[in-house]
């Protein structure tokens, strides 16, 4: 008996075989998937995992306490397309962000939301593990924050350590980060903006940024009424001449040299 396509494809399934990827889901994000579908997905070659990590905290005025765990997101989507072979993980979005008792860093501001570092590695530890289990081979840790990349270094460190001799890998992407400072803050500059405004939170990059990808997330009357948004409000320099097209140039780096720095972190393990 000869099965049509359609009649083959249902066969198949019935006796558990996976179906072809070209019937896989066209999501990369794992938590969009069925256990099956991502076991399917595994077995297809899509072994490279990244874990968005984010963080809940201020963002002066004009900017939404979540920026950080959306932008992570989006642009992890955007890099695990790149490369062709990676899911995305669920984002961490409680991460170190300053002490409690005195309130330190931005934990002066209402909305965000710490837990100590050693708490944060563990988290990471055990969501590399998980993954391990289930057969990726490269787990990437991508912070879009500046204040915890040594525990993503130090809970990448202790993974590999844990599996020497096994084909799993941890990796702490650094240049995702790094591409926000100093090739992007070239480009603004490049452009005629100052250090001052250009600054170094919730700012003219940051909010640049944070336009292009999620511009609901930025209160846009706050940077046309001209008022002063400094050190007081939770703002490190002048975001009022931030547009989307500014934070395209920082999407277009941050990708390139991120989805690049996996490929050859994927290629030493």
């Amino acid at each position: 008996m000869i099965l049509s396509s359609p009649h083959l494809l249902a066969f198949l399934l019935l006796l558990g075989v996976p179906p072809a990827l070209a019937q896989a889901p066209a999501t990369v994000f794992l938590e969009e998937l069925t256990w099956t579908e991502l076991r399917s997905e595994i077995q297809a070659g899509r072994t490279t995992i990244i874990v968005p990590i984010g963080g809940t905290e201020q963002n002066g005025p004009h900017m939404a306490l979540g920026k950080h765990n959306e932008r992570v997101k989006l642009l992890s989507e955007r890099i695990a397309r790149s490369l062709g072979n990676a899911l995305v993980a669920p984002v961490i979005a409680y991460v170190p962000e300053g002490s409690v008792s005195p309130p330190t860093a931005h934990m002066r501001f209402p909305g965000t939301i710490t837990v100590p570092d050693d708490t944060f590695q563990r988290v990471l530890e055990s969501a590399g593990r998980s993954f391990r289990l289930h057969g990726f081979r490269d787990v990437v840790f991508l912070g879009d924050h500046g204040g915890y990349q040594k525990d993503l270094r130090l809970a990448a460190d202790r993974l590999n350590r844990e599996w020497t001799g096994a084909t799993t890998r941890a990796h702490a992407i650094g240049e995702y980060y790094q591409s926000t400072e100093g090739p992007y803050t070239q480009l603004l500059k490049s452009r005629g903006y100052r250090d001052d405004e250009i600054g170094t939170h919730a700012a003219l990059a940051d909010t640049s940024l944070t336009l292009a990808l999620v511009p609901r997330m930025v209160r846009r009357e706050r940077l046309a009424s001209g008022e002063n948004l400094g050190a007081a409000e939770g703002v490190y320099g002048d975001p009022r001449r931030a547009t989307a097209d500014l934070g395209q140039l920082a999407v277009d780096v941050i990708v390139a040299r991120t989805a690049e720095a996996i490929r050859k972190a994927a290629a030493r393990r």
